[in-house]
């Protein structure tokens, strides 16, 4: 439910929200003082008109009718101003609460790109999506129209209360005494209102969640046979939400009845006392029209603003958590005094490294680790001995909790991370595509290379020809993650672009773990390009993968229990040859290069399953 509660659907004000949003409006400082001119014009201009229609009554009956005239052009132009102003502050107001999302947006977007991993991994991807849409749209309403309408309505009210009893002081004193009873009723509904309200927003997020569960496992609800169940829950969860909305659009329901009751009981008081008085010849049938009039046009803006207070509360709470949001801090930083990183020849430096996701619970244990500059180190070990927790370090998504980890003698911590990021590439097991074309996936990293450097990195990794058997070559757009590819070529177009950012520093993790036989060998071609010359970290249970390296560190329990070359290790008979006979034997034997299933043997986590240990 995403924390939603009573709480959490806020307060109608809230002083640090409204304190950081007229630091966003506060450029437009012109516009808003446009926009509260056309506020309190419209205010003035439409609800002046009543008194004018009672002064026009009584002139009739007068036989005044040059004044009657002079009367009916003055609500003529009251009514063109009105409309004037109305049109002018609704448009400035949305001109400015739209630049003010706009500007939010980015600002989230850009401050979300710069959280650390550690961010990402206390909080799930639908909680992030929901504070940047959801929470910034509540805030929607509020600056394109909500805070104006509510400045409008109140203005309102003053100039109705004005008239009231500015037309006869008593007569607004009985008529006005239907108000509390009116209020008791609102305020009885808005705290009812407010939890249905509530139950809506959950009732219609499990509904989301539940749709989006079963459209991204439809692979496995379908393998299962699991849809009349799966139908069955839904109908449960969509049954709940339909009672939710009946709920809530019944307690709605009740809003305008309430009102309509009180300005019938206030409109009978009038005509009842007012009659009397014109009978007494205390009051004129212009003031009893006028009066009239007011008392319907006074229950518009009670009940407008009885409306406007639910939205109130969502855009203080929506305010409250975007904010929140944009006053994370980033836990990888850098130094003040932090120097861009020179070229660097690849060198890699682990010194006593200890490093844990939390304090208490260390990944890393006295990590001891250099490798020299174009050297291949692989790294293998059961699941969660700390294989790709090394790599991230090395490419400093997280920090180190003791020790240091260095690059040509340089402490990472002590340069700028994206001069850091700049030198390295990495290529997962699960291949990231983005929306666009071939040619921009190639070349995301490196968006300034020509045409011809994108065919050669294509080519270099073997995957030029079947680029050019799609239907538009290089310029072919793949769809999201694209998925009108084989897993295969996706891993070919990751190694393109790893290959077109000419990396000193090449982190591959299970890049060849999710691919047959017949894309194995080729990408096995691409690794010759990929990794010749180049400080490369492999992450991989294939043999062919693992032999090819330099050296072989074995991980178990967060420590280094041995490193080698593949001959010297089996000699060693410890950890890795125990790993070899259970696992790479088998495939060495069978000789068709896919994995084994022995033990030992990692299982291919689902996408966004990986252990973050690992």
């Amino acid at each position: 439910m995403d924390g939603w509660s009573d709480e959490a659907l806020g307060r109608a004000y809230d002083h640090k929200v409204v304190v950081r949003l007229v630091g966003y409006v506060r450029p437009y400082k012109v516009r808003v003082l446009i926009a509260v001119i056309g506020t309190v014009l419209f205010s003035l201009a439409s609800f002046t008109q009543p008194a004018l229609v009672g002064m026009a009554i009584d002139r009739a009956l007068q036989g005044k009718l040059p004044d009657l005239a002079l009367i009916s052009l003055a609500i003529a132009g009251l009514a063109l101003l009105s409309w004037a102003s109305y049109f002018g502050y609704m448009n400035t107001t949305a001109w400015m609460g739209h630049r003010v999302l706009l500007t939010l947006r980015q600002q989230m977007f850009i401050h979300l790109q710069k959280l650390s991993m550690s961010f990402y991994d206390r909080n799930e991807v639908g909680r992030v999506m929901s504070r940047v849409q959801n929470d910034v749209t509540a805030l929607q309403d509020l600056l394109t129209s909500g805070f104006f309408t509510v400045l409008a309505d109140l203005l309102g009210l003053a100039v109705i209360m004005f008239w009231l009893f500015r037309l006869d002081w008593f007569l607004a004193l009985v008529t006005l005494a239907v108000l509390p009873f009116l209020l008791l009723v609102l305020w009885i509904w808005q705290e009812r209102a407010k939890k249905a309200f509530i139950k809506v927003r959950q009732s219609i997020s499990i509904v989301n969640t539940n749709l989006q569960e079963n459209i991204s496992g439809v692979r496995v609800i379908q393998s299962l046979s699991r849809e009349d169940e799966n139908q069955r829950r839904f109908d449960r969860v969509n049954a709940n939400n339909l009672n939710a909305n009946v709920e809530a659009a019944r307690l709605t329901a009740m809003v305008n009845p309430a009102v309509e009751m009180s300005m019938a009981i206030a409109t009978g008081v009038v005509i009842i006392f007012g009659g009397i008085s014109v009978l007494n010849g205390t009051a004129t049938v212009g003031v009893i029209v006028a009066f009239a009039l007011y008392v319907q046009r006074f229950f518009d803006p009670v009940r407008e603003l009885v409306m406007q207070y639910a939205q109130l509360q969502r855009a203080m709470a929506g305010g409250q958590r975007a904010f929140e949001v944009l006053d994370t801090k980033p836990e990888i930083v850098d130094k003040a005094n932090a120097a861009p990183l020179p070229p660097i020849r690849g060198e890699v430096t682990f010194e006593h490294v200890d490093f844990g996701y939390s304090p208490e619970a260390l990944v890393l244990h006295d990590i001891n680790l250099q490798v020299a500059p174009g050297e291949t180190i692989a790294l293998v070990g059961p699941t969660g001995s700390g294989k790709t927790t090394i790599t991230a370090l090395v490419a400093r998504l997280y920090d180190v909790i003791s020790g240091s980890v260095r690059i040509d003698g340089y402490d990472i911590r002590d340069v700028q991370r994206i001069s850091l990021a700049r030198q390295m590439g990495v290529v997962l097991q699960d291949p990231f595509l983005f929306s666009g074309t071939v040619r921009d996936n190639i070349r995301y990293g490196r968006p300034e290379a020509e045409g011809e450097e994108v065919i050669q990195a294509a080519r270099a990794v073997g995957a030029h020809e079947f680029i050019m058997q799609l239907e538009n070559g290089y310029d072919t757009v793949l769809v999201e993650r694209g998925q009108n590819l084989s897993l295969g070529q996706r891993q070919l177009l990751s190694f393109a672009r790893a290959v077109i950012a000419n990396p000193r520093i090449l982190v591959m993790d299970e890049a060849t773990a999710r691919v047959d036989s017949s894309t194995e060998a080729i990408i096995q071609q691409a690794l010759k390009h990929l990794l010749k010359g180049r400080t490369s970290f492999v992450i991989a249970h294939r043999l062919s993968t693992i032999r090819g390296a330099d050296r072989i560190a074995a991980l178990q329990d967060g420590r280094i229990v041995e490193i080698g070359t593949h001959d010297e290790l089996l000699a060693r008979d410890g950890l890795y040859s125990r790993l070899y006979r259970m696992t790479y034997q088998t495939e060495s034997h069978d000789g068709s290069g896919d994995r084994a299933n022995g033990a030992g043997q990692e299982p291919v986590p689902a996408p966004g399953e990986r252990n973050r240990s690992q």
